[in-house]
């Protein structure tokens, strides 16, 4: 299950500021090996063993990462944190949803590839499953802020 958040929260449990809080903290950290394919996967860079990146650019520091990469290894890295995904494109959204156990914050539809078995919680309250579930319940809820002046 995948915990959707759409109103955004101030706590300490939440990354709102993604790329910042990877920069000071996440790239920081040990990557796995894992975590090592899942950079080779979004951003086609090998992580160095002194926390370098080597792309078909050239060389640079783990910082040089893409936000939507530094978003996904946020979310790897730290499970127990509510983070904000709106940085990230449907190349990584569809490994998002298709992970489990996650929290996530957007508040917007995102166009991405959502298996058919993906099961979402919105708000701590309405479950669906798949994009068809993940598409109505967006429907309904822009349907509610227009009616509510949002």
């Amino acid at each position: 299950m995948i915990d959707i958040y759409t109103e955004k929260k101030e706590s300490k449990d939440w990354i709102i500021q993604s790329d910042l809080y990877f920069n000071l903290n996440t790239g920081n950290e040990e990557m796995t090996q894992n975590e090592k394919e899942l950079i080779q996967q979004v951003d086609d860079a090998k992580l160095t063993s002194d926390k370098h990146i080597e792309t078909k650019y050239g060389l640079g520091t783990i910082r040089n990462l893409s936000s939507g990469c530094k978003t996904l290894l946020n979310i790897v890295k730290h499970p127990d944190k509510v983070v904000c995904v709106e940085e990230c494109g449907p190349n990584v959204l569809k490994i998002i949803f298709a992970m489990d156990n996650i929290k996530i914050y957007m508040s917007r539809p995102s166009l991405a590839d959502i298996p058919d078995s993906a099961k979402f919680r919105f708000n701590d309250s309405d479950v669906v499953t798949g994009s068809k579930g993940y598409n109505a319940w967006w429907s309904r809820e822009y349907e509610r802020r227009e009616t509510d002046d949002l």
